[in-house]
């Protein structure tokens, strides 16, 4: 009699808690709406999973933790075998639609990232055929030093939670997925020069941009897409005409027109901190110092509301 093969489980990254079913307990921490990039740490008792395969692209990290005994386990890769050693610092790439199965000895401590398909097309539109763009799997026996910091600053910011996280989350996703496009990639990236930053129309559509949404979540790669290149391309062209990054100008934007509100209305500082994009009056305190050299309190006593 002719035995059918074990179903292959899949992973949609997409959804809420896209794991749970696939090891022995949920992730300690988890990320939330970060847009195309989903984050995980799991601490795990012994296990081996059922071969599953995920909807978006995995590097899986073993974390500079301290764990009694071997870490090593096996890993099936698109159906090679191969031992692992999982030593602090160690990462493996799982690309979308690869199938693994995995197994670890002892308890288990690691992180995982999963990377949407279309991050890297979106940032690498400019770079390189959206249509070539194949990850080259990678099991957990190799150190990578870049990738390490971006797992520790995306960890920092789930435990933080700090003021403008959005901008830092985009920053990071967006040098990973260059890092990931040039070194795990299979096509090489185009080389482009850009020298003159961005053409004066294109300056002024997202200055206009930023100014009309400072109350918004304004997202790097929404910016970008107004002028249709690559984050990447767009973040150093900016620069090159500003002077400053977009994250920097939004802030100086931000301040400016709490300012001009403290000045010129008779709304609270906790209102104006809301009406310029801050989470509150403690965030646009800590940042209205920061640029201006006096509190917002400070500069209504030495700048009081216009009468009307």
């Amino acid at each position: 009699m002719r035995t059918s093969e074990p179903e292959v489980k899949l992973i949609d990254f997409s959804q809420e808690k896209p794991t749970d079913f696939l090891l022995p307990q949920p992730a300690v921490l988890t990320s939330s709406g970060w847009d195309n990039i989903y984050f995980e740490h799991h601490q795990q008792p012994q296990f081996d999973t059922p071969e599953h395969q995920g909807s978006w692209h995995v590097i899986a990290y073993c974390p500079d933790v301290e764990v009694s005994g071997e870490r090593s386990g096996e890993r099936w890769l698109d159906g090679k075998l191969k031992t692992e050693a999982r030593n602090q610092g160690d990462i493996a790439v799982i690309p979308a639609g690869i199938s693994q199965r995995c197994n670890w000895n002892t308890l288990a401590q690691f992180t995982i990232l999963a990377i949407a398909p279309t991050l890297l097309e979106q940032v690498g539109q400019d770079l390189v055929n959206p249509d070539r763009i194949e990850l080259i799997p990678h099991y957990m026996t190799e150190q990578d030093i870049l990738i390490q910091g971006i797992f520790c600053a995306f960890r920092q910011e789930l435990e933080s939670g700090k003021i403008a996280g959005y901008l830092l989350i985009d920053s990071l996703k967006t040098a990973l997925a260059i890092h990931l496009l040039r070194n795990y990639c299979t096509t090489q990236p185009r080389i482009y020069s850009y020298t003159d930053g961005l053409s004066k129309s294109n300056l002024q559509q997202v200055t206009e941009y930023i100014n009309e949404h400072l109350h918004e979540d304004i997202k790097l790669i929404e910016l970008a897409a107004i002028v249709q290149i690559s984050l990447y391309h767009f973040l150093r062209l900016f620069k090159q005409s500003m002077g400053i990054t977009p994250h920097q100008y939004i802030l100086q934007r931000r301040i400016e027109k709490a300012k001009f509100l403290l000045q010129h209305s008779k709304l609270s500082i906790a209102l104006v901190a809301v009406r310029v994009g801050f989470c509150d009056q403690s965030h646009l305190t800590q940042y209205f110092k920061r640029i201006v050299g006096v509190t917002p309190r400070q500069f209504l006593i030495s700048n009081p509301v216009a009468s009307e």
